[in-house]
């Protein structure tokens, strides 16, 4: 039995997310973001940094939703939301997969210490700002991305699960999308699909 160990709000998500697209059971251990059972020695032992999401497998214990994300596709996705590795559109499922992370995240996390997590009184303003300008620039080449494709890498991938949700929590923080009109309708789609409401809901 698989089990996923969760938060909302979290990078978890995109695990619950890909999870319901495949239609596999598993058990979920729900926390909420900075509860101090996450802090125990007990659950450093599954997590060192007291964090989710993370993965149990029979004997493998897995963290980093990217990675996390790989691994369920190579052991049980049974191909789907994956292209081959012969697929021409396999280069740019891995640029995608991996663009979260490596572009859209850490600006986002940037604006969320200088707005939520730290006291007021060590905010910085233009800090903030300057965050939300530069995930605004890593935003635009998504929107390029669509241009005429309505996902990143041909058919629903887990790439539009790791970016796309990138793409929602930015959504989120109220980055203005309104002249990126191909973004729009993106999220619009991953939104409506049934395996994302299900994990959302959590």
């Amino acid at each position: 039995m698989l089990k996923l160990y969760f938060a909302p709000r979290s990078r978890a998500l995109r695990v619950a997310w890909l999870l319901e697209e495949l239609e596999l059971d598993y058990d979920l251990v729900r926390y909420d973001l900075g509860d101090p059972a996450m802090r125990t020695p007990e659950f450093r032992a599954i997590h060192p940094m007291g964090r989710v999401p993370v993965l149990e497998d029979g004997d493998v214990r897995i963290m980093e939703s990217g990675a996390i994300l790989e691994y369920l596709l190579a052991r049980h996705g049974k191909g789907r939301f994956r292209p081959a590795p012969d697929s021409i559109h396999f280069p740019t499922y891995l640029q995608w997969l991996h663009y979260a992370e490596g572009m859209i995240m850490p600006p986002i996390n940037s604006y969320m210490v200088e707005t939520f997590f730290l006291p007021p009184e060590r905010q910085s303003e233009v800090h903030a700002k300057r965050a939300k300008k530069l995930l605004g620039q890593m935003l635009v080449a998504v929107d390029a991305a669509l241009d005429g494709r309505d996902y990143l890498a041909g058919d629903f991938s887990g790439a539009d699960i790791m970016t796309g949700s990138a793409v929602i929590s930015a959504q989120g923080i109220g980055v203005d999308m309104e002249a990126l009109s191909r973004l729009g309708a993106y999220v619009d789609r991953l939104r409506a699909r049934k395996a994302y409401q299900k994990a959302a809901a959590m």
